[in-house]
C-alpha cells in the first residue's frame, strides 16, 4: 500500500529537518549527512555505494531500489549548500523553522527539499513490486562548479543497469524545465613586483595589469549582451559574463604584488565558452610575457575552476514527458539561466529533466525557504512515481 501524498510530504518534512541540520556548506565535508542517509536506507535493506572525492573527505552516494534491470528512473540532487556568512538570517539556518506555511533553513529549496522527498518515497519503493528500479544519486560540490557528479555519472553509465531517464530536483516550483545554461569559471592570478608607488619603474603593479584583463572581460560581456539572440527563451537572453571576486594590493602607496579575480561565463547550448574567451587567453599570455621581462618572478596565471556543460532541450524528451505526467504539468516549455548537473547527465547520454520543489528566487538568500505546499506537490509526485513503476 503506497502512502498518501499527505503522508509522504509529512515524512519528507521530518527528513528535511534532519538534512538541514547538517552544515554541508561546500567548503566543509558532507560525510556526516552521507552516513545518516546510508543508515536510513540500510534500515530499509537498501544497499548504497559511495563515489568519493580523491582524498575521501567528501562523497557522492548512490542507491538502487527495485530490480536490477534497465529502464529505471534516477532521482538526482546535490548535498552541498552555499554559505550563510554575513547574511541577515532571522532564524537559525541549520534548524528547520516553520512559519506562515514556509519551511526556513539553508538548503530547504536548494536542494535538500528534493532529497527529502526522494528519501521519503524510499520506504514505499522498497515495499513495492517495482517493474523498474529507482536510482538515488546524491552528489557533492555542485555549488562550486558541479565537481562531484561527473565521477558518479560515469559509474552510473558504466556499471548500473542503464536508466531510462534522470530527474534532477533543482527548485522549479515542481514543474518541468528542459534546458539550462552552462557555466565556465576561471581564477586569474596576476603577480607583479612590489615597490614604492612613486617609483613605478622599479616594480610592476599587479592591480594595473589585472585591470587591463578585467576591462577586456567587461567589453566581452557587453558584446555578448548586444549580440544575444532576441528569440532566445532565456532571461537574460544571451551568454552572460560577470567578475564575482577581486582581491589585490596591500596599501595605497605600494605597487601591488598580487591581484586575484574570479569570473564566470554562462552560455546557452551551442556556444563554446573556451572559444569565446580565446582573445582573453591570448591577452593573458601576452601580459604574462611582459611582466616576466621586467619581473621574472611574476606573471599571469589563468586556472579553470569549472566547465559545466549546458543542458539542451530534447525534442520529445522521455524525461520531460515523464516528469510532466507525474507533476500534472501541462504548461509551456521552460528554461532556466542557472547551471546544474542536468547538462552532465545529458552529456553522458541520459534523457534528463529538471523538476523539484521550491523557487530559485529563494536559493542562496538569507531566510531561504521552501513552501509547505511545494513539499505537498512533491509528495504527490513521489506517490505517482511509486505507482507508475509498480506492477498492477
Amino acid at each position: 500500500m503506497v502512502a498518501s501524498s499527505e503522508a509522504l510530504s509529512a515524512r519528507a518534512i521530518d527528513i528535511l529537518a534532519k538534512l538541514v541540520a547538517f552544515d554541508t556548506t561546500s567548503r566543509r565535508s558532507n560525510l556526516a549527512l552521507i552516513e545518516w542517509v546510508e543508515q536510513y536506507l540500510a534500515e530499509l535493506n537498501v544497499p548504497t555505494r559511495r563515489v568519493p572525492n580523491a582524498d575521501g573527505t567528501k562523497s557522492n552516494l548512490m542507491a538502487m531500489i527495485g530490480p536490477a534491470v534497465e529502464g529505471g528512473v534516477v532521482l538526482s540532487g546535490h548535498t552541498d549548500v552555499v554559505p550563510v556568512d554575513g547574511q541577515p538570517w532571522s532564524t537559525d539556518p541549520w534548524t528547520l523553522t516553520e512559519r506562515d506555511g514556509r519551511l526556513y533553513g539553508r538548503g530547504t529549496c536548494d536542494m535538500k527539499g528534493f532529497l527529502a522527498l526522494a528519501l521519503a518515497a524510499a520506504p514505499d519503493l522498497a515495499q513495492a513490486n517495482l517493474r523498474k528500479p529507482v536510482h538515488l544519486a546524491f552528489s557533492y560540490d555542485e555549488e562550486v562548479g558541479c565537481l562531484g557528479a561527473p565521477d558518479m555519472i560515469d559509474v552510473i553509465a558504466r556499471e548500473v543497469p542503464r536508466p531510462a531517464l534522470v530527474v534532477v530536483g533543482e527548485p522549479t516550483d515542481m514543474v518541468a524545465v528542459r534546458a539550462h545554461k552552462g557555466i565556465a569559471s576561471f581564477k586569474v592570478t596576476v603577480t607583479g613586483r612590489e615597490a614604492h608607488s612613486s617609483l613605478t619603474h622599479l616594480g610592476v603593479s599587479a592591480n594595473m595589469v589585472a585591470i587591463k584583463l578585467m576591462a577586456m572581460l567587461v567589453g566581452l560581456s557587453e558584446k555578448l549582451e548586444r549580440e544575444a539572440d532576441p528569440n532566445s527563451p532565456f532571461t537574460p537572453k544571451g551568454a552572460t559574463l560577470t567578475i564575482g571576486q577581486v582581491n589585490g594590493g596591500t596599501a595605497v602607496n605600494i605597487l601591488a604584488r598580487e591581484c586575484v579575480f574570479i569570473f564566470d561565463l554562462r552560455t546557452p547550448a551551442g556556444m563554446d565558452p573556451v572559444a569565446l574567451l580565446s582573445d582573453f587567453f591570448a591577452m593573458a599570455s601576452a601580459l604574462d610575457a611582459e611582466i616576466k621581462a621586467k619581473a621574472p618572478e611574476g606573471g599571469v596565471k589563468v586556472e579553470r575552476r569549472s566547465l559545466t556543460p549546458a543542458f539542451a532541450p530534447e525534442e520529445d524528451g522521455v524525461a520531460e514527458a515523464f516528469a510532466r505526467k507525474l507533476a500534472g504539468d501541462n504548461g509551456p516549455a521552460r528554461v532556466v539561466p542557472y547551471a546544474a548537473e542536468a547538462g552532465q547527465f545529458q552529456g553522458a547520454g541520459f534523457s534528463t529533466v529538471i523538476c523539484g520543489p521550491g523557487s530559485i528566487d529563494q536559493a542562496h538568500q538569507p531566510n531561504e525557504y521552501v513552501e509547505i505546499s511545494q513539499m505537498q506537490r512533491g509528495g504527490a509526485f513521489m506517490r505517482r512515481l511509486v505507482e507508475d513503476l509498480s506492477t498492477s
